[in-house]
Parts: C-alpha cells; structure tokens; sequence
C-alpha cells in the first residue's frame, strides 16, 4: 500500500429497511431515522440515515478491502447531505499516509446530492493486507 493508492469504489444501495435497521442496532431511536411522517414535520422530505451507521459503513468499506487482518485505529467523519432511502451512497478512498503497518485513508461516501460523509480512517494493517 502506498501513498496515492485509490481503493476501489463500493456502492451501497441506500434503503429505507437499512436505514432504519441502522438506527434500531445503534440504539437511536430519534424519530427521523425511523418515522417518515414525524421526519416531513420537522422539515425533512423521509427518514434520514444516521451517523452510527454511517461510521459502520465506512468501517466496513475499509477493513473489506483490506482484509480480515485490518484492525480500525481512529474513524473521524463528518456528515454533509443526508442519505435517504432510493439513494446511493457510492464509497471512495485514498491512501494519504503510509508509517510502518499503519495507513490513513481519505474516504468520501456521495450520493445524489452531495457528499454524504468525508474523513479519514486510520488502520493497522495485518499480514492479510
């Protein structure tokens, strides 16, 4: 793995089932991630993924790639535009520091509207990757 390197792009299928299966595992049951009336009254258009599934999905774009040996340091991400059901969230990364056994990685997550999620995720790698 080198500095520059570009993991391959993974599209994930942004559905209502997962978004709200992704709150209900988190233990977040705010009503926008669940509730599409109760999301429309608070200014919503539908029920919106959360960040704890985000951050999983991320989570596993990286260690999918790298293998069963990869071992999750530090995910720092930011969300921007929501995900929604009938989306995809298409993931990319890049590698931006390579020391020793561990690398960081740049990721973006975008969808129709925008870049749902970008940060860095920083991973040990094992002999796997």
């Amino acid at each position: 793995m080198n500095v520059g390197d570009a993991l391959p792009p993974l599209e994930i299928p942004v559905t209502r089932t997962l978004i709200v299966a992704g709150a209900i595992a988190s233990r977040d049951y705010q009503d926008v991630h669940h509730d599409a009336e109760l999301a429309r009254a608070k200014g919503s258009p539908d029920v919106f993924m959360n960040i704890l599934t985000t951050n999983g999905l991320v989570g596993r774009y990286i260690t999918d790639h790298l293998g069963p040996g990869a071992v999750l340091r530090k995910v720092a991400i930011r969300l921007g535009a929501p995900n929604y059901p009938g989306d995809t969230m298409t993931l990319t990364g890049t590698v931006t520091a390579v020391d020793g056994d561990t690398a960081e990685i740049r990721v973006v997550g975008a969808n129709r509207i925008g870049h749902h999620v970008t940060g860095t995720v920083t991973v040990t790698l094992g002999a796997a990757a």
